[in-house]
């Protein structure tokens, strides 16, 4: 098993194990339970406390399996918002707020708000400032009835009064944010055995974030290992400096344009970054060979689909993007290579890097020719759908590039 899967396998396994964890606390609470009732927080004498204890138990089962099945697919903001959400709805409040710990900026940034009296990330608190910053700071939460009468409370609204808690989300004793929650008029307490829920959901909640973020630095180091493949074929292949990253651009919003899911976009943005990578096998004097190919040397290049499968479908994660990489330059008709596969057999990600290297190549200066015009490209990208390439793909490709093709000019504009 490589890296890029074993680290998401051992975040499914921190997952459950949190869970267990919660589960445990949660017993452990059970059964601590005097069996002489008369406890102040009345849980035992109080139905509504069992059906709060089992509400919580689905709450938490029912999180766990959102963290499994999104893990990779949401950002930490929409993870945020997702937890946030869970606990306004288990406590009944209407208003609160998930701040994390942004290391680079020194300070706790607000990324999840539901009825907020400041925009999302407008203010920062740093540790031990305001009821947000002392609570993250020491590990505890802090309660705070009348928040206009406590010298700890830094109004962020015009309003501001009803009671509120801010319980620091902890993962082994340490910090990584605050869950904050506001008593509006149906709130729930925040004292009592609902408090202690509040604290074990927190916590639950601290571990899946934690880990949201592990999973987030892992697909960082993934995404720079590809492109530092990519600049490795770009410095090889006579393509001008940027090439992949602006096949990867396009392959981003070509994606957007037939609404595809994003594990799907981001494979092909990847296939595109990549689609290349075989000649690093090929002779240079080949590549850079400004005259017309030999037969043996067309045969040559030809295996630059097989041998980039070759390198890329080891790493089991990217799977997807070798088999992207490997039909690439399968034709529509069925005349391309290797295989000779034909229209819907060859995967949507190669058919759409057909495309896109058809126009990367046409618009870039080659050892053989100049770069095309834009009009004698568009021209030819549509003279060889049906044949060549995917008609739908051709004209969704060139209801993107005019806006992708401004876009890139922009800055060198100013």
């Amino acid at each position: 098993m490589t890296w890029t899967t074993w680290v998401p396998a051992s975040i499914c396994l921190l997952l459950l194990a949190a869970l267990g964890a919660a589960l445990k606390r949660l017993y452990e609470f059970q059964a601590a339970r005097p069996e002489g009732r008369g406890r102040d927080d009345g849980f035992l004498e109080s139905p509504e406390g069992w059906e709060k204890l089992d509400e919580l138990l689905s709450i938490l089962l029912n999180l766990q399996e959102y963290g499994l099945s999104h893990t990779g697919a949401v950002s930490r903001e929409d993870f945020a918002k997702t937890v946030l959400e869970i606990s306004c709805r288990f406590m009944r409040c209407a208003r609160g707020s998930i701040m994390l710990w942004d290391g680079a900026a020194g300070c706790l940034r607000i990324v999840a708000a539901k009825n907020p009296f400041a925009t999302k990330g407008e203010k920062l608190f740093k540790p031990g400032e305001g009821v947000a910053g002392k609570a993250f700071a020491s590990g505890q939460a802090i309660y705070v009835a009348h928040p206009e009468a406590d010298p700890r409370y830094i109004q962020t609204g015009p309003e501001g009064s009803e009671p509120f808690i801010s319980i620091p989300l902890l993962v082994k004793s340490k910090p990584v944010g605050v869950l904050n929650l506001h008593a509006t008029s149906d709130a729930e307490s925040f004292t009592g055995y609902k408090a202690k829920f509040l604290n074990i959901l927190a916590g639950e909640a601290a571990v899946m974030l934690h880990n949201q973020d592990l999973l987030d630095n892992l697909q960082t180091v993934h995404l720079e290992m590809v492109q530092g493949l990519a600049r490795a074929v770009d410095s090889k292949d006579a393509y001008p400096k940027g090439h992949s990253d602006q096949a990867r651009a396009k392959a981003r919003c070509l994606a957007q344009e037939l609404q595809l899911p994003d594990q799907m976009a981001r494979d092909i943005e990847y296939a595109a970054l990549l689609h290349d990578i075989g000649k690093i096998s090929v002779d240079q004097s080949i590549l850079l060979k400004p005259g017309k190919l030999t037969n043996a040397e067309y045969e040559a290049v030809k295996l630059h689909p097989v041998l980039g499968h070759q390198i890329l479908a080891p790493v089991k994660s990217l799977g997807p993007v070798a088999r992207m990489v490997l039909y690439h330059q399968e034709w529509y008709d069925g005349r391309g290579y290797p295989e000779g596969l034909k229209g819907e057999a060859i995967p949507l990600g190669a058919r759409m890097v057909a495309v896109i290297d058809a126009w990367e190549a046409m618009r870039s200066d080659r050892p053989y020719r100049k770069a095309l015009p834009r009009e004698a490209a568009v021209a030819e990208l549509r003279r060889c759908a049906g044949t060549q390439f995917d008609p739908r793909i051709v004209e969704a490709f060139l209801r993107t590039e005019p806006a992708e093709e401004a876009r890139r000019a922009a800055p060198a504009e100013k």
